[in-house]
């Protein structure tokens, strides 16, 4: 008798969490949110020979580790005018990936001495494949794709920039 004491409540307590538990949980369904574009400098390229200005851009800065990893990862598009310039504390052969990114890029690697020292053109979208940079760089500058041949970019070209 003492142990259907203690059965029939322990029981009820199992069909209790059972119930509960089974209950159907209401799904919310949460939109992505599209990673704007935010102004945190300007950048000019020049051309090698003559110095002159090929073109201003709006810049996004990725100086941190985080900003670095993720850069334009998860963003759908960016306007001509904007890019995103990486800043590394060192010079040394960098590698990029297109993992999670959407938009089709040209990489531009820049040196310390900020002399662009190698291009890769049209970069795939949502692609692990590494993009090297072949030679030291400092400085990576992504743009959208088809715009380094639209400006005739070619190593030796140089930037600055402003934050």
């Amino acid at each position: 008798m003492k142990l259907n004491k203690f059965i029939v409540p322990a029981l009820l307590m199992g069909l209790a969490t059972l119930h509960f538990s089974c209950k159907d949980e209401k799904k919310v369904n949460i939109a992505p949110t599209e990673i704007s574009f935010k102004k945190e400098g300007e950048l000019t390229l020049y051309k090698a020979k003559t110095d002159s200005v090929i073109k201003r851009l709006n810049i996004e800065i990725a100086d941190t580790e985080y900003d670095r990893e993720t850069g334009l990862m998860y963003r759908s598009s960016m306007k001509t005018n904007n890019a995103m310039l990486f800043v590394f504390p060192n010079e040394e052969q960098r590698s990029f990936y297109m993992k999670n990114t959407q938009i089709a890029l040209d990489i531009i690697y820049i040196g310390e001495n900020q002399n662009i020292v190698s291009i890769a053109k049209y970069a795939k979208p949502m692609d692990d494949a590494s993009i090297l940079s072949y030679k030291p760089a400092m400085y990576v500058l992504e743009v959208n794709a088809g715009l380094a041949d639209a400006w005739q970019l070619k190593a030796g070209d140089s930037i600055a920039f402003t934050k």
